[in-house]
Formats: structure tokens, C-alpha cells, sequence
């Protein structure tokens, strides 16, 4: 790949680069236009546009002196009370830079903040509301103190549905000239899992192997097995057929290099592909929340696979 992905040819400059939440989108737009941003709380799963969308804000709203104006903090790496009396607190209260009336100050991953510094961070909010504004970037809502909650525009993002994945696939492939065929868009979406981070990550490791990217390769670089594969070793272990079973469970995890966990997660979604009934499909799935509660407890990974594929023999 000739253009490294996160270049500046790909950050974002327009609200249309924020895909699946144009209802979001819209609001925000609309607020961005009469320069009336109350303090914002973007809240939802990694990867689907709370940070671009942020960026965009601060971009159409100081145009070319957006970097000064615009303070970017990760709370998860800063977490305690300091940051929020020093840094936020010595960034909030200067003037902003330009004939413009507020400054943005983002916080991502504000859910890792502690109560104490939640609490001085509602104080500071409501002190320096006159020349800055806030947007507070979070994974869980339920995390964030209610008295913060109360100060800002709550706006909860959604996955990406697979369109709008597509769409992202289909841009870049344009843009960096990548062959894909639909094998390896397919392999594409369901890896990325609604979030455009990550497809990202997939694609550029993708392309440095070549402009061909293929559902194998998607695959071998995710470090997760092929979908058929897994199906297989629930077919034969649906058939009785447990040496089998077991041997080839054990081929997929060492071919691909799988923790318990990664293949516990992959035999879940390849359950619903079975020819069963619905009833032998949802003990299925039971079994594996309870393999997957043991490993994380700490007990042997194959011992529980070996259970579990057990478990899965029709009775």
C-alpha cells in the first residue's frame, strides 16, 4: 500500500465522513452551524465515529486554527483528580484563540475517570461553561456520575451495520487501488464487528502482504479461523463423531494460534449454522456461556473445549 491508512488524506474533514449516525449527525450539524454547542456526551461501542465525529466539530468550527482551540485528552491514561485540576482546569480557563466564543475540550474514554475526578471535573464544567465546552467520549454511560450526565446533550452511537461497513471497505479499496473479492469483503465485515477501527487495522495489515487481499488472508491476519472450519468441528461433533472432532479443534487452534476464548466466541456464532433444531441450538449456545465462564475462572482451556464439544453430541 503506496498511502499509509492514518495519513491526512483519510482524517476527517466533513460530518459526511461519520457513517451510520446521521440522525446524530444531523443534530450536531445543526448546532455546529449557529456556534450553540452545549457540553456534549458521546457515548457507545469503540470504532464507529465518536472521535471523528468530534474532530469534525472542532475542524468546522475554527476551520484552520482547530488545533489551538482544541484540547484532546485520553482519560484512560490520566485518570486521577490531577489532570483534571491541572490540565483540563489551565486549558479552560484561557481565552480562545480567533473571534470565535468557546474552546473544545475532548475527553475520550471518560468512563475510566475516577469518582473524585468526575466530581471535579462536573465543578470545572460549570465554572468555565462561559469560553469552553465540552465532549466527553465514553463506552458506558452508566459509568459517568449523574451530575454530569444532567450537564450535557447525551447522544448514544450505534454499531455500524454491514452497509456501512461495506461502504468503508469499498472507499479505501478505491482509494489505496485493493482487489478484494466479495469472499474477502464478506470476511471484512464480520471481522470487524461494526467497528471501523478495527477494519482498518485489518486492511493495512492486509495490504502490506499485497494489493490482492483474499478471505483467507483476512482470516490469517485477524488470527481467527475460517468460519468452515469451525463449522466442521461442530458438524462432526453433532454426528457423534468426537476423535474427530477433537483432532480437528486441535488443528484450528494451533494452525491459528487461538485461545480458548477466541474459539469459544467463533463456535457461538457458527452454532446458528448448523442444521438443528432451535431448541439443540440454544443448549448449545448455554454450554458455551458456562465453558467460557470456567476458562475465564482460569481452568484449563482444551479440558473445557474437549467438555464442551462432548456436550454438543445429540443425545
Amino acid at each position: 500500500m503506496d498511502t499509509l491508512i492514518w495519513t491526512e488524506k483519510y482524517r476527517p474533514r466533513e460530518f459526511s465522513d461519520v457513517k451510520g449516525q446521521e440522525d446524530i449527525v444531523k443534530t450536531i450539524q445543526a448546532m455546529v452551524e449557529k456556534q450553540n454547542l452545549p457540553h456534549l456526551l458521546f457515548s457507545g461501542p469503540a470504532g464507529i465515529g465518536k472521535t471523528t465525529l468530534s474532530l469534525v466539530i472542532a475542524k468546522k468550527l475554527f476551520g484552520e486554527s482547530w488545533r489551538q482551540n482544541f484540547l484532546e485528552l485520553n482519560a484512560s491514561d490520566d485518570r486521577g483528580i490531577d489532570v483534571v485540576r491541572n490540565t483540563i482546569k489551565d486549558f479552560a480557563k484561557t481565552r480562545a484563540i480567533g473571534d470565535y466564543p468557546f474552546k473544545i475540550i475532548y475527553l475520550d474514554e471518560c468512563d475510566s475517570l475516577t469518582k473524585e475526578a468526575q466530581q471535579a471535573l462536573r465543578r470545572t464544567m460549570e465554572n468555565f461553561v462561559s469560553g469552553t465546552r465540552f465532549i466527553l467520549s465514553c463506552n458506558y454511560s452508566s459509568k459517568i456520575i449523574d451530575a454530569i450526565q444532567s450537564r450535557c446533550a447525551v447522544f448514544r452511537f450505534k454499531p455500524l451495520e454491514k452497509a456501512h461497513i461495506t461502504e468503508v471497505i469499498e472507499s479505501i479499496a478505491r482509494e489505496e487501488k485493493l482487489q478484494l473479492n466479495e469472499g474477502a469483503k464478506k470476511a471484512l465485515v464480520e471481522m470487524a464487528d461494526g467497528d471501523v477501527r478495527k477494519l482498518v487495522n485489518i486492511m493495512q495489515s492486509c495490504a502490506a502482504l499485497g494489493n490482492s487481499i483474499s478471505e483467507s488472508g483476512v482470516y490469517n491476519i485477524a488470527s481467527l479461523a475460517e468460519p468452515k472450519e469451525i463449522l466442521e468441528v461442530l458438524k462432526r461433533a453433532a454426528a457423534g463423531d468426537f476423535a474427530n472432532a477433537r483432532g480437528k479443534l486441535l488443528d484450528v487452534q494451533l494452525k491459528y494460534g487461538l485461545s480458548g476464548i477466541d474459539l469459544i466466541k467463533q463456535i457461538q456464532k457458527e452454532v446458528w449454522n448448523l442444521d438443528a433444531k432451535d431448541s439443540e441450538k440454544l443448549r448449545m449456545i448455554e454450554r458455551c456461556a458456562e465453558i467460557e465462564f470456567r476458562m475465564v475462572e482460569g481452568s484449563d482451556e482444551f479440558v473445557q473445549l474437549e467438555a464442551l464439544l462432548a456436550s454438543f453430541i445429540s443425545r
